[in-house]
């Protein structure tokens, strides 16, 4: 099924495009969130009508997601969780925890867009990247520390 990409979507293409995506993919998930048109004649030339709206939009959610990026360049999440003598924790440290965190501090993300590179379990130093848009993510340091009990 052809497609007229409404907004940036990574892996098929930039705003204008005409992609080539399975009918399913494109009725199921594309259309009913206005990623995407059926290219048609005549949702080709509403498209005209509308591309510098959108361009516009894009540009502002660009700059926006650069203004986040230059923000978070050095950011570090600091995470007290209980661990054993050995360092390994009770339980682990999830995308929750570091969305807890990160918006503690002032920054506004998404939990889907934490991608964690595996499973927190250990006190210590990890690297977890945050999509802010489409191509553009930035590294966050996260420090487990272990919780001291001040009873």
């Amino acid at each position: 099924m052809q497609v007229i990409l409404l907004e940036r979507i990574q892996k098929l293409g930039a705003i204008g495009d005409i992609a080539n995506v399975k009918s399913g993919y494109a009725r199921n998930f594309l259309i009913p969130q206005g990623k995407v048109k059926p290219a048609t004649k005549v949702n080709l030339a509403e498209f005209e009508i509308i591309k510098a709206d959108l361009l516009a939009k894009e540009a502002a959610t660009l700059s926006e997601a650069q203004a986040k990026e230059t923000a978070m360049n050095d950011v570090t999440c600091t995470i007290q969780a209980n661990a054993s003598e050995e360092g390994k924790l009770f339980g682990s440290v999830s995308a929750a925890d570091i969305l807890e965190n990160l918006t503690a501090q002032g920054f506004e993300v998404e939990k889907r867009d934490i991608h964690l590179p595996e499973s927190i379990r250990h006190v210590g130093e990890y690297e977890v990247s945050v999509s802010l848009y489409t191509d553009m993510a930035v590294n966050v340091k996260v420090i487990v520390e272990a919780a001291t009990d001040s009873e």
